[in-house]
């Protein structure tokens, strides 16, 4: 990892050091900044996010790191002694920063294993329904005339395409969150 403070970034930024920070931020895992202004923070997400071409993100708990949340790609918000402005401007919010693991090693793994489920079954869902209608067609000998009443049709959408959601969101969980947080490595199978 690598830390950073204010001074040396207003010395890299002025310098005009920006490819050996990202030279060096290449070689890192994380990237932590510590008494910087909100400018800067910003500036670095920007500058890694554009120059390595990564997936940024950002952890703030106040006002002053709003703009860094903002430049990232991911912003999480951890709401506290500081106020609410980084809650409020952030994609996820948590309460305590030791939350953090949870956030990202569990519901991430949920919502990355939904979503991909989710795409796959409206594939489905949409191709046998396309499908059906198009044999039907060689039996009408292309005439035009539906197959289905038109109330069937939206209410087939309606039901397949609001309850499996629902259910999958509820109900799935393909691996328990205590085996998720002790193997973090199960959360590249995703990526």
């Amino acid at each position: 990892g690598l830390v950073i403070d204010g001074k040396t970034l207003d010395l890299i930024f002025q310098g005009g050091l920006e490819q050996k920070l990202v030279a060096l931020a290449r070689l890192c895992r994380s990237v932590l900044c510590c008494r910087c202004t909100p400018l800067q923070k910003s500036v670095v997400v920007r500058l890694l996010r554009r120059q390595l071409r990564v997936m940024t993100l950002a952890i703030g708990d106040g006002a002053n790191d709003v703009s860094m949340i903002q430049a990232a790609d991911v912003g999480i918000g951890i709401s506290g002694q500081e106020g609410m402005q980084a809650v409020m401007a952030s994609d996820f919010a948590i309460s305590r920063f030791k939350h953090l693991k949870k956030l990202l090693l569990v519901h991430g793994h949920w919502c990355y294993s939904r979503l991909a489920k989710m795409v796959i079954y409206f594939f489905y869902k949409n191709v046998s329904y396309v499908n059906l209608l198009f044999w039907y067609q060689f039996f009408c000998g292309f005439s035009g005339s539906t197959m289905i009443d038109y109330w069937q049709m939206i209410f087939f959408n309606l039901f397949f395409t609001s309850v499996p959601p629902i259910l999958f969101g509820v109900l799935d969980k393909d691996v328990s969150a205590e085996t998720l947080l002790g193997l973090p490595e199960l959360y590249k199978n995703g990526q």
